[in-house]
């Protein structure tokens, strides 16, 4: 029986969602002319450079991602609980963690890192000393993103997502000013690039903390650390960073293994990891509205409540997701050249299997949401990172052995789609999530429109002749399918019942 707090909960996700896909719209917007410009003034060569070696800045975003949906947990259970001591000591003890995290990855960093880039890595004649200078500056740009993960978690758990959506923007726009910049810059470009970089990470989050600090009352100084939480946190943020320690390999550690078959192929693979953060962020603003709702009804113990938008949110994320991998499966070739001229000739191989694997990989995402707000992860995060690192082994072994490079494509979807069924098998067990019921209500209704619209575009690609402008006649088919069977096969009565409802007010 549902709560009278539900309909207000499933409200304020509404809005929180809409305010985000404007965010994204005008993000992605201004990504597009910003990756073309920049990937046109630096050049393939010097791109791949820096997609392999300013590799550490993904795994910043992969890092920060993680690690703040743990601290959001602890932030947000203090919010729940409704004392102020509790929250301020979940934020200081979260500062004091991040502080730790980024000690560790400096040392890391400038040991391991340093003796790879001399020792292992292939690089064009002359290059070493922008490589070197990319290494460093990315590794700054790391620290100053983690250091602000309490910050934005503060955000997202207060759900206050115009600011974020905001900043998001304020971010994306300088970005575009460093593109330019580099474009008109007489120095050498990717230094340029790299330092510039630098420059708008200490704006862009120096942006949250001011706003977190003027909002929130728990982020005043002087921060203290509860030794206790501190234990709690450092655990928890720990086995989340082994799980995205895990994706970390299985992407920035194939990338480097990739460097195997030259920098033109790790510019391929850049350019596919960047069409694949577009895509992510159509994804990740369900997730954002979604997670500290989710979040807070499990730890109230509203478990019924919870478990509907588990089902909820891995249906929308499929559906999402592969409404836009589809379009890109039979035509990615010529809208990556239409977008950015000449491209290497592995890249349209690479960005329809880098987008499957994104659907495989957080399709099942809410599962994971569940396991942070139960709180007993440790389990979880063993034994899923342990199914998840198999792909790192079995690409590198293949490439050895002289596998082509999209083989670690492949390796990654047979070991997530078997990652997913250790998460859903792991879920029921901690939390008594129904096997069954996801099945029904979540895979089953996700699936059936996503597969008859896969067939339905594979003939009509046969039928269809090549042209540039084939690529949008796919899109728009895909979403006008995608949309007609999830009416027909993905949406509950209760969900037609809701659309119906808005349709007739506006």
């Amino acid at each position: 029986m549902s709560s009278p707090g539900i309909s207000e909960n499933s409200r304020r996700i509404a809005r929180n969602t809409v305010l985000l896909y404007f965010r994204m719209g005008v993000m992605m917007l201004i990504g597009l002319i910003t990756y073309r410009i920049i990937i046109r003034a630096l050049g393939i060569d010097d791109y791949g450079v820096y997609s392999v070696v300013g590799g550490v800045v993904t795994m910043a975003m992969l890092v920060m991602n993680t690690v703040s949906s743990a601290i959001s947990r602890f932030i947000t259970v203090g919010l729940g609980e409704g004392n102020p001591l509790n929250l301020k000591k979940a934020f200081g003890t979260s500062v004091v963690v991040m502080a730790c995290f980024c000690v560790l990855l400096v040392l890391l960093a400038e040991t391991l890192g340093v003796w790879y880039l001399h020792n292992k890595l292939i690089l064009p004649e002359g290059r070493m000393a922008a490589a070197e200078v990319v290494l460093q500056t990315s590794l700054i740009v790391l620290v100053v993103n983690l250091l602000s993960v309490p910050y934005t978690a503060v955000i997202n758990a207060h759900e206050h997502m115009g600011a974020y959506a905001w900043i998001s923007i304020l971010e994306a726009v300088l970005k575009l000013l460093v593109a330019l910049g580099v474009w008109l810059s007489p120095a050498d470009k990717l230094i340029t690039y790299a330092w510039l970089l630098v420059a708008v990470a200490f704006i862009a989050r120096g942006a949250y903390a001011l706003y977190s600090f003027v909002k929130f009352p728990e982020t005043h100084f002087p921060l203290r650390a509860d030794r206790q939480l501190v234990r709690e946190m450092g655990a928890f943020a720990g086995w989340n960073f082994v799980g995205s320690g895990a994706y970390m390999l299985n992407t920035q550690g194939v990338n480097q293994l990739m460097n195997v078959f030259g920098v033109q192929v790790n510019a391929a693979r850049g350019i596919a990891d960047k069409v694949e953060q577009i895509v992510r962020q159509f994804a990740t603003n369900i997730a954002l509205a979604l997670n500290p709702a989710l979040t807070k009804a499990y730890v109230s113990g509203n478990k019924e409540y919870a478990f509907e938008l588990v089902y909820k949110g891995s249906k929308y994320y499929f559906w999402i997701l592969w409404t836009l991998f589809l379009p890109f499966l039979t035509d990615a070739g010529s809208l990556l050249r239409l977008w950015l001229g000449e491209i290497p000739p592995e890249a349209s191989l690479f960005t329809s299997l880098t987008l499957l694997c994104f659907v495989i990989d957080f399709t099942p995402g809410t599962l994971n949401v569940l396991e942070q707000a139960n709180g007993r992860i440790r389990r979880y995060y063993l034994y899923t990172s342990l199914t998840a690192v198999m792909a790192f082994v079995i690409t590198f072994i293949a490439y050895r052995s002289g596998a082509p490079a999209y083989t670690g494509y492949v390796a990654f979807i047979g070991c997530y789609l078997l990652k997913s069924l250790v998460m859903l098998r792991i879920a029921h067990q901690d939390t008594g999530l129904p096997i069954g019921e996801y099945m029904k209500k979540a895979i089953v209704p996700a699936v059936t429109p996503g597969l008859i619209t896969l067939v339905i575009l594979v003939a009509l690609s046969c039928v269809i002749p090549e042209a540039w402008w084939r690529f949008f006649v796919m899109a728009a088919l895909s979403a006008l399918c995608m949309g007609g069977f999830i009416w027909r096969f993905g949406l509950t009565p209760g969900e037609k019942a809701y659309v119906k409802s808005k349709l007739q007010r506006s």
